[in-house]
């Protein structure tokens, strides 16, 4: 007799009519589900219950659960890119070409006296538009080697490029380089010159489309026509005028070449600004004549015929920049430069107010005073030495650094070199102050500040009466005093050259002007600027702080401000005992120059460093510091095209001490009228040596 069946349900829910073990038999045990088929039912079960996006990862532990599977991956990545490219089309489609900058829309940056009245406007676009069959072959080539080689085959982008400016932009760093022909020729025409990403993003979608609707030969006229080649030029026109004075039709390779060097940059690759400028447009210009061997346009046999570089002229100034104007707005762009990263370029597209600390009274009064000094003194036509002689002053406020006035050379249309801001020209005598004060630094050291709980503020002057006097303090006062090089020269050695470089440089001169160290350095055969030598002397009469001279106190640019201009905090360049001993003997070397005061007269005590009958250097230096000025003038001989200084010897006839008495009646002629004195006090001066 058979059991009735028996319905049992599986793990799964489902039932499965069999009859019980115990009364199975034969063949019908063997069909019980095994372990090998629950799991197998098991995952399907799952995978049936699976959602769309497995993140995090079912049926995984530790960091396999938190792992992307390859097919989401590839999903995200798709789904990424189609959002992209949609993205991109929509933004394309949307974009249109706006119309080219008007030119005579451009504004003029203008310059102010420190009085807020106008000096000089500058900034009117110099352009000319030419067509691009009046631009030689070559130059184009020339062009298109540096800056695009392949212009003529891409889309008109530099998609790593503009990734690279966009990193640098974050960064905070520089974004020029990597923009095409194209983008270049769009940023000129259509958009404005800020770095921003913004900017970038438009310059990208517009460069596709003008390369999609231009011709390549309209984007390179354009170009050409738009580009910035320094010296106030913009386009290839104007710029060879400016460089060679000849239009652009009649440009060889070579000066091509030069044109096509100076498109990366005028400030660093025009070479009539400074010797490296030379080297560096060198180097470039012939790279480039290489380059176009490389991409074809050129032969190696027409390169050879190109191995003398093609100086270009003198730049020239506009005659709205005459006399100490030119001079007075190169040193402010200098430090605009410097200070906020404004160029040129910048500068000539318009729209900046700069407000000087240029005082016109004192400008005009330091003229004066050169040009009375020359005319009574030096006849050229009488005498040769008096041929070729040029003049550099600078002044400065001590009390925060301010330029007043400087006196470039007789006319900056005329003679393009800032004499006042030039290094070049040895400090002869007028460098021993610092060797001075380095060694009474050197005899300070520790003397207060290892004292316990002692003041250490180091803009704090320390309190008067302390001995500062020793043999060798003595013997270097009397030795600047009578012009004496042994003991400077020996005081160096002893205190090391390095030291004294170190004091030199925390007081304002700059690294780049001083000489080698070698025991020559001691007695002035470094060249600092005017405006430095000044400047750094106003640690004498500012207890040991030297302030960074500064020109400018203020700009906008459409009703902004620029950030990063004005005075700087003062620093410790010596001691406040340094500063008053050496100054003890500068004072005693001006009354010895320029005279004491007279009768009742005027009182001022003054701070000066002179060049004196023994110094051999072809430069005469007199810098004169009072409370209200620090005063520097330089009197050389320098011959156009020639490099080393021509001899000071005779100059002025044969009492004039090679040169080296004209500086101190030039400061002293200034100083009357910019700087004059109080009244003697009642019971007359009281510091007399």
């Amino acid at each position: 007799m058979r059991l009735p069946r028996k319905r049992r349900a599986d793990r799964t829910g489902n039932t499965d009519d069999t009859c019980s073990p115990e009364h199975m038999d034969g063949p019908e045990r063997t069909r019980r589900p095994t372990g090998r088929a629950k799991r197998h039912r098991r995952a399907a079960a799952r995978k049936a219950r699976r959602p769309l996006i497995d993140f995090p990862r079912r049926g995984r532990r530790g960091w396999r659960r938190w792992t992307p599977s390859w097919k989401l991956t590839s999903g995200l990545f798709l789904l990424f890119s189609g959002a992209l490219a949609g993205l991109f089309t929509a933004v394309y489609m949307r974009v249109e070409i706006p119309n080219p900058h008007d030119s005579a829309s451009r504004q003029a940056t203008v310059y102010y006296w420190a009085d807020g009245s106008r000096m000089v406007s500058v900034g009117d676009v110099n352009r000319q538009d030419v067509k691009l069959s009046q631009v030689p072959d070559s130059v184009q080539h020339a062009v298109v080697a540096a800056e695009n080689a392949d212009f003529y085959s891409d889309s008109g982008v530099s998609v790593t490029g503009i990734g690279r400016a966009a990193v640098n932009i974050v960064k905070g760093k520089e974004t020029q380089g990597g923009s095409t022909i194209t983008q270049q020729y769009v940023k000129n025409t259509y958009l404005s010159q800020d770095q921003t990403v913004q900017r970038k993003v438009k310059e990208l979608f517009l460069s596709l489309k003008v390369s999609r609707q231009q011709p390549k030969t309209e984007i390179l006229e354009g170009y050409l026509n738009t580009s910035w080649f320094g010296r106030d030029a913009y386009g290839v026109q104007a710029a060879s005028y400016a460089y060679y004075g000849i239009p652009a039709k009649e440009l060889n390779p070579s000066q091509g070449a030069l044109l096509a060097a100076v498109l990366k940059g005028a400030e660093s690759f025009d070479p009539s600004l400074s010797a490296d400028n030379h080297q560096r447009a060198e180097d470039r210009w012939s790279w480039i004549l290489d380059r176009q061997v490389d991409t074809g346009s050129m032969s190696a046999e027409e390169r050879a015929k190109y191995t003398e570089f093609p100086e270009p002229k003198p730049p020239v100034k506009p005659t709205s920049q005459a006399g100490q104007i030119g001079y007075l707005v190169d040193i402010v762009n200098k430090y605009l430069k410097s200070r906020s990263g404004i160029t040129d370029k910048d500068l000539a597209g318009g729209g900046y107010s700069v407000h000087t600390t240029f005082e016109k009274d004192k400008v005009l009064a330091l003229t004066k005073a050169v040009e009375q000094v020359r005319a009574d003194r030096l006849d050229p036509t009488k005498r040769t030495e008096d041929q070729y002689v040029q003049v550099g002053a600078a002044s400065i406020r001590p009390k925060d650094g301010a330029i007043v006035a400087v006196y470039g050379g007789s006319d900056a249309i005329e003679h393009f070199t800032n004499n006042a801001d030039t290094s070049g020209v040895p400090a002869a005598s007028a460098f021993k102050p610092f060797v001075y004060a380095a060694a009474l630094e050197k005899e300070f050291e520790g003397r207060e500040r290892s004292a316990e709980g002692a003041d250490t503020d180091p803009l704090k002057p320390r309190p008067p009466g302390s001995p500062v006097a020793s043999t060798a303090s003595i013997d270097l006062h009397s030795a600047l005093v009578n012009s004496d090089h042994t003991p400077f020269v020996e005081t160096g050695k002893k205190i090391g050259l390095k030291k004294v470089k170190e004091l030199a440089v925390a007081s304002g001169l700059r690294e780049e002007s001083m000489a080698k160290l070698e025991p020559t350095f001691s007695i002035g055969t470094s060249t600092p600027s005017a405006v430095r030598l000044a400047s750094a002397y106003t640690a004498f009469v500012n207890q040991g702080r030297a302030t960074e001279p500064y020109s400018v106190s203020k700009v906008e640019r459409n009703g902004v401000a620029v950030d990063g201009l004005g005075q700087t905090k003062p620093r410790r360049a010596m001691s406040p005992e340094a500063a008053s001993t050496v100054g003890a003997a500068l004072r005693q070397v001006s009354w010895s120059t320029v005279g004491p005061p007279k009768g009742q007269g005027t009182y001022s005590p003054s701070w000066a460093g002179k060049t004196g009958p023994n110094d051999r250097m072809n430069s005469a230096w007199f810098i004169g510091a009072t409370e209200e000025l620090s005063t520097s003038v330089a009197m050389f001989r320098t011959k156009p095209d020639v490099s080393p200084l021509l001899p000071m010897q005779g100059v002025g006839g044969p009492d004039s001490q090679r040169g080296s008495a004209f500086p101190p009646l030039i400061w002293k002629a200034y100083n009357e009228v910019a700087a004059p004195a109080p009244p003697y006090p009642a019971d007359g001066p009281q510091d007399r040596p």
